[in-house]
C-alpha cells in the first residue's frame, strides 16, 4: 500500500509500505476514506520534535471502512463506514469509564501506526472505533475526519474551560482546533466568544463558527484586551490550542479567577511558575482530548448537519501529494489539509 513516511525535518515520501494485519484478536483493518495532516505533525516536520523512527510513519486522523476484524471484534464489522479516535482505548478500563480514553492504561497513540495511508490497522478496534448509522454522504466525510481529531479535541477544550450558558470563553490558536473550539463553545450554549487571530480568513471562519470578537494583540496585550472586553474581568474559561510558553500564559492570563483554562495544545517548552498560578487561581484541565468519548455525539450532530466541523479543511489533496501537504500548513497557506484516498 501507499503511505506517508518522514526522513527528516522538511522530508516527507509517499512511498510503498506493508499492507497491515491482524496482530491481536482485539485489531481491525480499515481501507482509509480520507486522512489529513494534523499540526501536530509540523512539530517532527519543522525540526522541533525529534523523528520516533526513521522513516517515522505519519498520520494519527482517519475515516474508512472496515475490511477485516480479529476474533475478539464484536462492535463493529465488515463493511462498516468507522470514525476513530486518534489514541486507541480498551473503553472499559476504570480511566476510560470516566471519560479519559485517551488516557486508558492500554493506549495506543495512532500516530505510531501512521494513518496517513490506503490501509491501517486500529488496535482495540472495539474501543476506538464507532460505526455511522450508515455510509455517509460525500459532504460529510470531511466532518466526519475532523471528529478524529480536531473536532475532538476542541470540543474538550470547551468543555474543559467550562464553556456554557452565559459564559465567555476566550481561544487561542486559530488554527483548525482553535477554530473547533469556537464551534463546540457556540454548540455549548456560550454567551459571548473571543477569538486570538491575526489572519483575515482565520477569522472569517472564525465569526461562522460563532466567534462574537476578535482580538488581534498577542501575549499580555492579548489577555489585557480580553479584561477590556469583559469590564476588567477576563473570560469564564479560556481555550488553549497551540502549546507554546506564550499561549499558555496568554490563557492564564486571559482567564478571570475562579476560571477555567482548557488547554489542548501538545506542550512544547512550556514551563509554569508556581507563585504565578497561585495567585492566578484558576483551575487548569486539559491534556490529549479523550476524543472517543465525544465521538457518539459528534458522529450525530454531523449527521444531523448541526455542525459542519469540516470547513477547517481549506486544501484538499490526494494522499500522493502529501509533500505539498505538508508544505502548505508549513507555510500557513493552509489552516488544515485533507488527503483523499
Amino acid at each position: 500500500m501507499r503511505g506517508v513516511m518522514m526522513y527528516a525535518p522538511g522530508d516527507v515520501r509517499v512511498e510503498d509500505r506493508p499492507m497491515p494485519s491482524i496482530l491481536e484478536p482485539t485489531d481491525a483493518i480499515i481501507k482509509v476514506a480520507a486522512t489529513c495532516i494534523c499540526g501536530s505533525d509540523l512539530w517532527p516536520y519543522r525540526g522541533l520534535e525529534p523523528l520516533a523512527a526513521v522513516p517515522q510513519p505519519m498520520g494519527h486522523e482517519y475515516v474508512g471502512v472496515v475490511e477485516t476484524v480479529g476474533g475478539q471484534v464484536t462492535s463493529v464489522r465488515q463493511g462498516d463506514f468507522v470514525v476513530g479516535s486518534f489514541v486507541a482505548s480498551d473503553n472499559t478500563c476504570e480511566i476510560c469509564r470516566s471519560g479519559y480514553q485517551s488516557r486508558c492504561i492500554h493506549n495506543v497513540m495512532m500516530g505510531s501506526i501512521g494513518t496517513q495511508a490506503e490501509y491501517a490497522r486500529i488496535p482495540l478496534a472495539d474501543g476506538t472505533l464507532v460505526a455511522t448509522p450508515a455510509y455517509p454522504a460525500d459532504d460529510l466525510i470531511a466532518p466526519l475526519l475532523a471528529a478524529s481529531d480536531v473536532l475532538g479535541t476542541g470540543w474538550y477544550a470547551a468543555v474543559a474551560a467550562q464553556a456554557g450558558p452565559g459564559r465567555t470563553i476566550a481561544v487561542v490558536g486559530d488554527g483548525a482546533v482553535g477554530l473547533c473550539a469556537i464551534l463546540a463553545a457556540r454548540q455549548l450554549g456560550a454567551e459571548r466568544i473571543i477569538a486570538f487571530s491575526r489572519h483575515p480568513e482565520r477569522q472569517a471562519l472564525a465569526r461562522a463558527f460563532g466567534a462574537t470578537d476578535i482580538v488581534e494583540e498577542r501575549g499580555d496585550e492579548g489577555a489585557a484586551k480580553v479584561r477590556e472586553l469583559t469590564n476588567g474581568y477576563g473570560a469564564h474559561g479560556t481555550a488553549e490550542a497551540v502549546g507554546t510558553q506564550l499561549s499558555m500564559s496568554q490563557a492564564i492570563q486571559s482567564t478571570r479567577p475562579g476560571g477555567y483554562v482548557g488547554y489542548v495544545g501538545v506542550s512544547h517548552g512550556v514551563d509554569l511558575r508556581g507563585i504565578d498560578l497561585f495567585f492566578r487561581s484558576v483551575h487548569l484541565h486539559g491534556g490529549p482530548a479523550p476524543v472517543r468519548h465525544f465521538l457518539p455525539t459528534l458522529i450525530k450532530l454531523i449527521g444531523d448537519r448541526s455542525i459542519d466541523p469540516g470547513r477547517v479543511f481549506d486544501l484538499t489533496l490526494p494522499l500522493e501529494d502529501a509533500a505539498e501537504g505538508y508544505r502548505a500548513m508549513d507555510e500557513r497557506r493552509a489552516i488544515k489539509v485533507m488527503l483523499t484516498l
